[in-house]
């Protein structure tokens, strides 16, 4: 199959995971399963309680996780990956790997630079 450039989806795809705390908050998903809001909250000390309900919220709208509200008080509400979020595993998985290709490949380069 040819991909056409004007055809290009990757601004789809990426208009779904962009954002500094969604790849993170899918890989606490993907790695630790279902998570209830304040543990996502602790895992993440640098996200304000408004950012992760936005971000939660796209992610939902989405149909990559799934939110379950406990009727009790008081109340619990647990996120959890869909299985039509788990296809972003490798996607998420390749994008590690070539940050951190990348990362030590800018390293390189500046210590080339400096001798």
């Amino acid at each position: 199959m040819e991909k056409v450039p004007e055809n290009c989806q990757v601004e789809d795809a990426l208009g779904i995971l962009v954002g500094k705390w969604k790849p993170i908050i899918l890989l606490y998903l993907l790695q630790q399963g279902t998570k209830r809001f304040s543990e996502l909250k602790h895992s993440m000390p640098g996200i304000t309680q408004k950012m992760l309900t936005k971000q939660l919220r796209e992610l939902e709208e989405e149909d990559i996780i799934e939110r379950v509200v406990y009727p009790q008080v008081p109340p619990k509400v647990e996120y959890s990956i869909t299985e039509y979020g788990r296809s972003l595993e490798p996607i998420l998985e390749a994008m590690h790997e070539w940050g951190k290709k990348h990362t030590l490949h800018k390293q390189n380069k500046w210590k080339n630079k400096s001798s």
